[in-house]
């Protein structure tokens, strides 16, 4: 039995339910007993019963809105503001209004009823708020594909977010770098655990240690400073900081600039600053400072390009991402894509003088 050919009817002979129960299980409507609606949903699952949205949409009309959701610290970074900017254009294209879900209010009420579909943008698996959101019987798109168990098929664009940083171990290396650091991000969300993953996979594969320190999954100018300046005296020899939260890197900068390391200049291709004759790593005859120190980051934003040196960084182009994103839902709800359709979105790598030698 095919995912086209399953029917109401098939779950409800299969769950030795009605039909109506069926309905009001998937939906999350009506009196349904957790253990009967959880049950009714897992044979759903196991036939691969898809909904008829043609049909739920003739059954219950269109709020002609979708909610949107991002992490609690979406509000001050400029990433999450362009994607927002650029799912709201697309969702207007369709005739669609944006409703943005606080976090502290996401899970309550219900969700299902106030909008058509929903778009949850870097879920954390410790959200609280992500599971019923995901099971708020409405078709989801995540930005970035959730890690913990969902409740049922949801759409997703990702970024091939091991590649980007990748790409830039290999820039940094490329560039001379021989003692490699990344600031990752913590959390539970597929970007931040795919990024402490890669950095500790192409460190293995290349046989180069990677200095690996793990800051807030938004850390401010400051706290990349202080992380910056805490790594960096207490191994002079790292050569290269590739931090990965948004808005991040001028604190890199600063803690370089406090430490007295040139960032960007001028690196031998045996790692050294291609001068100083200087074996301990530090350039200037073992004192902390003096050699060069190049700079990057995953996130490409306005703190990267208009800081000094400009900062080499990943642009994932929020804006055609928070685009790509509301298309996929629009495209479900229209039935032009199945729910759970999988669209990949392109990044960039970004060359500027923090990795450029003079």
């Amino acid at each position: 039995m095919t995912s086209r050919t399953v029917t109401l009817l098939d779950v409800a002979r299969a769950a030795g339910v009605s039909k109506s129960t069926v309905s009001d299980a998937l939906q999350g409507s009506g009196r349904v007993a957790e253990a009967t609606r959880d049950r009714v949903r897992a044979v759903a699952r196991e036939l691969g019963y898809r909904p008829n949205s043609a049909a739920r949409r003739l059954r219950r009309a269109s709020t002609g809105a979708v909610g949107l959701y991002l992490p609690q610290t979406a509000t001050r970074l400029d990433y999450y503001m362009n994607l927002a900017f650029g799912a709201v254009a697309r969702a207007q294209e369709e005739g669609l209004d944006v409703v943005l879900l606080a976090p502290a209010g996401a899970a309550s009420g219900p969700v299902g009823s106030r909008v058509d579909g929903l778009l949850l943008i870097d879920p954390e698996v410790g959200d609280s708020a992500v599971p019923g959101l995901l099971d708020a019987g409405v078709p989801v798109v995540t930005g970035e594909r959730y890690l913990g168990p969902a409740a049922g098929p949801s759409g997703a664009v990702v970024c091939d977010n091991a590649a980007s940083l990748t790409a830039l171990l290999d820039h940094v290396t490329g560039r001379g770098a021989r003692r490699p650091a990344v600031l990752a991000p913590a959390g539970t969300s597929a970007w931040a655990t795919a990024l402490r993953a890669t950095a500790a996979s192409w460190g293995r594969a290349h046989g180069v240690e990677v200095a690996l320190r793990t800051v807030p999954f938004a850390a401010t100018p400051g706290e990349a400073e202080e992380a910056t300046r805490a790594l960096l005296s207490a191994d002079p020899a790292v050569d290269a900081v590739i931090c990965a939260p948004d808005g991040s890197a001028p604190g890199v900068l600063r803690a370089a600039a406090a430490l007295g390391r040139e960032v960007g200049g001028r690196h031998g291709t045996d790692g050294t600053d291609g001068g100083s004759g200087d074996s301990s790593g530090t350039g200037d005859g073992g004192r902390l400072g003096g050699a060069p120190l190049l700079v990057a980051s995953c996130v490409d934003g306005t703190a990267t390009r208009s800081s000094e040196p400009p900062v080499t960084a990943v642009d994932l182009r929020p804006a055609a991402y928070g685009r790509a994103c509301a298309e996929l839902l629009c495209d479900i709800l229209a039935d032009r894509a199945a729910p759970d359709t999988v669209r990949d979105h392109a990044w960039s790598l970004e060359t500027r003088a923090s990795t450029t030698p003079a």
